[in-house]
């Protein structure tokens, strides 16, 4: 007999609040697994698709079940799953608003989801489900920009990381990653260490030491009014490789940085991720360029732009996001197990859990959309 499972549905399109009621408990198929959830992580994606969902995600049918980040227990295994068997403890992607997907039983925000083994990772026993959940969408986001052919193509982190790494040019290789406290910088910096890169980062001053303790060589103040000139210092004779934006005016700065820094050895190339934007601010300007953004949802527009410095910056679209060839799909199956089992790589940035049990989430969004800084939000179920 199936488990009694329940969820938070969204029933139609911008509903509020979410409603808990009974779920489905589907089966799994080929590759995939059912976890029991225990922990699941907010992202502001969530909020976002709840207020302004048609138009980032107009695949999706209603009523639906949103979420990403999980953490819980193996129940069931599908066919063709080498990877896990029941009782091992997880903590992964859950697909449910991909495109390719689009399936309220592959959402977070219930107590049974149906996840794909190539988008989950083993949970080592020193590390809780509360820590474990806080991956998902902001580590899935840091890889497909950092690493994706696409955006910076960058080499794929290693077990250990290579030491020393340099350039075509000799010099030493350094990427920018600004917004380092944020969900999706603490999953960039710490991946791009662990692909042999030197990290530069910005963040409020209170989370120096925090970004640092992740692997950043320096970390610089985002409002500091000498921040161009202080990222221009650090990169003396090193090859700037690229940079992967979070935040407000970053793009601005960053291309500043390129086009000052030594052309032979600056690569003008920017991945942009950072916050999803409110309906009513749904337009970003970059140069001339205007820009929709969404993530994996889809976009309404979807753009890049060559500025007249030469900087190219491209949002950062994650699609085929659950082929077992993927950038993402890669880090879960190569580089996560073994790099959380040995403290190379810790789930970040750390979990606030807002309470037990699914009425809780609606209120985690709440307090997502209020504005989190240096912490993820989290309810255990």
């Amino acid at each position: 007999m199936a488990p009694l499972n329940q969820a938070a549905w969204i029933p139609a399109k911008k509903v509020l609040p979410f409603e808990v009621g009974d779920a489905p408990y589907t089966r799994p198929g080929s590759g995939q697994v059912v976890v029991k959830n225990l922990a699941v992580a907010i992202n502001p994606f969530d909020w976002v698709l709840q207020y302004i969902g048609p138009a980032l995600a107009s695949h999706i049918s209603y009523p639906f079940i949103f979420g990403t980040d999980v953490a819980g227990a193996v129940v069931e295994i599908g066919p063709d799953v080498e990877r896990f068997r029941v009782g091992d403890r997880v903590c992964g992607s859950a697909a449910a608003i991909a495109k390719e997907v689009n399936s309220p039983a592959e959402g977070a925000f219930q107590l049974y989801t149906v996840m794909r083994q190539n988008m989950l990772t083993p949970i080592p026993p020193n590390i809780t489900d509360e820590q474990a959940c806080v991956l998902g969408l902001g580590l899935g986001t840091a890889a497909y920009g950092l690493f994706h052919s696409n955006y910076l193509g960058l080499d794929l982190p290693q077990n250990p990381a290579p030491t020393k790494a340099v350039g075509k040019s000799g010099s030493l290789r350094t990427v920018i990653i600004t917004g380092g406290a944020s969900s999706v910088g603490s999953n960039a910096v710490q991946l791009a260490v662990a692909a042999g890169y030197q990290v530069l980062s910005t963040s409020s001053p209170k989370n120096f030491d925090y970004v640092k303790g992740l692997g950043a060589a320096q970390v610089f103040d985002y409002r500091s009014k000498t921040l161009i000139k202080d990222l221009l210092g650090a990169l003396k004779d090193h090859e700037l490789v690229g940079a992967y934006t979070i935040g407000n005016g970053a793009v601005k700065t960053c291309t500043a940085v390129m086009k000052k820094h030594d052309p032979k050895l600056t690569r003008k190339l920017i991945a942009v991720a950072g916050a999803i934007i409110p309906a009513e601010k749904l337009t970003t300007f970059v140069g001339k360029g205007t820009y929709f953004m969404g993530m994996m949802g889809g976009m309404v527009k979807s753009a890049g732009t060559r500025m007249r410095t030469g900087v190219e910056a491209k949002f950062i679209l994650v699609n085929g996001l659950v082929d077992p060839a993927s950038v993402v799909s890669h880090i879960y199956t190569n580089f996560l197990p073994q790099a959380l089992e040995q403290g190379q790589f810790v789930p970040a940035p750390p979990p606030y859990v807002v309470g037990k049990g699914l009425d809780k989430i609606q209120e985690a969004l709440h307090l997502q959309r209020m504005g989190v800084s240096g912490k993820k939000l989290v309810v255990t179920l």
